[in-house]
């Protein structure tokens, strides 16, 4: 590797003024990093209205954190992004910069080596330095395996799954330098324009990344109707609604809700899967739940082996019933 070796950079999104969960993931996984390779652990923030963001990242484990307060910031747009955070990381010189594997940061990781003239590594779940050299662990083969990757240049750049590691427990006596960076975006510079943006609500306004109750719903859910159930039973419990891919492909239910090596990564308490099949690229994405249980019409379902309880039935009974249990306990 080349001579870059101060710390662990950390691209921290923002929603409004706060941190996304996965920017203070990825933050506990800098932290951990900087004991091999040295140097400080730096964040990095793009956003408008970030007044109070640099106390909060340094409480969750940055030394430094580098704001770049602007309303040309305010929504993601990787144009825009790239000449300010690139000059950032030159700067910086990072021995590992960690992007979050989400819609922004899988858009903007590629961007960013390609102009820094280095390697990035997606969809990591782990990266550990051996001997000197940062190891990216990935899934691969629709997450029938694992690869472990490095890089001989510098600074090595990996796209973090989201709920892969465990956020710090804030310390708010904790100190660091918060600077403001000035951009030097040149608006004129930026050759795509967003004509408009449309946010689906999260039922209950639970995000599904942040969720303690996830319901999964796949095929034996029967229709887009079954999606109905879910998302009153969700709104119940303060939980969150997700779906199979093959579900999604089907337009039952919005593209956003799907779970898995293509969609999205949660590991909630209790993760319901019904009428999923447990097909690998699926747990890929719901794995790590602590306590997953299965609804499915087929006894040799391959979701029932990593359940820790299951129930054989169709779900089109079971879930209305269990849905009415529910209003009952809460009544």
């Amino acid at each position: 590797m080349t001579d870059n070796n101060n710390g662990v950079l950390v691209v921290v999104e923002m929603e409004g003024n706060q941190p996304i969960d996965l920017g203070l993931e990825m933050l506990a996984l800098a932290r951990r990093l900087t004991d091999s390779v040295g140097g400080p652990v730096t964040a990095v923030a793009f956003g408008d209205g970030l007044e109070t963001a640099g106390e909060v990242l340094i409480s969750y484990g940055a030394d430094q954190v580098l704001i770049n307060d602007n309303n040309a910031f305010s929504n993601f747009h990787a144009e825009a992004w790239l000449p300010d955070l690139s000059k950032i990381i030159v700067e910086v010189a990072p021995a590992i910069v960690l992007v979050g594997h989400s819609d922004a940061g899988t858009d903007l990781a590629p961007r960013l080596a390609f102009r820094l003239d280095v390697d990035v590594a997606t969809g990591c779940e782990a990266v550990d330095v051996i001997n000197g050299r940062p190891h990216m662990t990935r899934g691969c083969f629709g997450g029938l395996a694992r690869e472990v990757v490095t890089f001989a240049r510098s600074p090595a750049i990996a796209t973090i799954r989201s709920k892969s590691q465990e956020a710090l427990t804030p310390i708010i006596e904790r100190s660091g330098e918060v600077k403001h960076v000035t951009s030097i975006l040149d608006v004129n510079s930026i050759r795509t324009r967003v004509v408009k943006r449309e946010r689906e609500k999260a039922v209950g306004g639970v995000k599904m990344e942040s969720a303690k109750v996830v319901i999964g719903g796949g095929l034996g859910l029967g229709g887009p109707e079954g999606f109905k159930t879910l998302n009153e039973i969700a709104e119940l419990v303060d939980g969150a609604v997700g779906a199979s891919r093959a579900a999604c492909d089907l337009d039952w239910c919005p593209r956003s809700y799907q779970i898995g090596l293509s969609g999205r990564t949660v590991a909630p308490e209790l993760y319901l899967a019904v009428g999923i099949s447990g097909a690998s690229h699926h747990m890929a994405g719901c794995g790590n739940s602590k306590t997953i249980v299965s609804i499915n019409s087929d006894p040799k379902a391959e979701i029932f082996k990593s359940s820790r309880f299951g129930i054989v039935g169709n779900s089109q009974e079971i879930m209305p019933a269990l849905a009415e249990e529910i209003r009952k306990l809460k009544a």
